[in-house]
């Protein structure tokens, strides 16, 4: 019996490293392991050499629905839905497994990285609670998170319908003086 509370805290304990080189908050690894507060606070300090960040995890959906937030969300979605439909991956695994992919191709175009994992791991949930939704662009065709119950039809995403100050932020501005 103690030889599989042995491997079970090991498998914990590879998942909490796992979560928190992902940049994942402390309470998602409080829900997602059976590691006390302490042994993650120590685990986190350890692997990231800082303690972790305070503060409440996001609770609303309206993040998901700005511009760019949007975009993001909406890729590693459409990383979550495939690797749902086609493989045996599920819970954190499946999210994980999206994640990855996400930040390997925001890595790829140059784009700094929006969604956290935590918000990701937030964002499925909201899913699960039927709190948010998929809805198809009318001009491009692409999949994009949307607020749950709200009408789809004739819905233009923000790669479409781009916010007149979309891009000018004050990185973008440097970046561009400097060239």
């Amino acid at each position: 019996m103690r030889n599989k509370s042995v491997i079970s805290e090991a498998r914990d304990i590879r998942l909490a490293i796992e979560l928190i080189e992902l940049g994942a908050r402390l309470q998602l690894l409080e829900v997602e392991t059976k590691l006390s507060r302490e042994r993650l606070l120590k685990l986190y300090k350890e692997v990231r050499g800082e303690s972790p960040p305070k503060g409440m995890l996001p609770f609303s959906t309206d993040w998901f629905m700005t511009w760019q937030p949007n975009i993001h969300a909406s890729l590693f979605s459409a990383y979550y839905r495939f690797f749902e439909k086609h493989t045996q991956l599920r819970g954190l695994e499946l999210i994980i497994k999206a994640y990855r992919m996400y930040l390997d191709q925001i890595q790829r175009g140059g784009m700094d990285t929006v969604l956290s994992l935590t918000r990701a791991w937030t964002m499925v949930r909201f899913f699960e609670a039927k709190m948010l939704q998929m809805a198809t662009c009318k001009e491009c065709g692409g999949e994009f998170v949307a607020h749950a119950y709200n009408p789809t039809k004739g819905y233009v995403c923000g790669l479409c319908h781009m916010p007149a100050r979309a891009g000018k932020t004050r990185k973008a501005s440097l970046a561009a003086a400097a060239a």
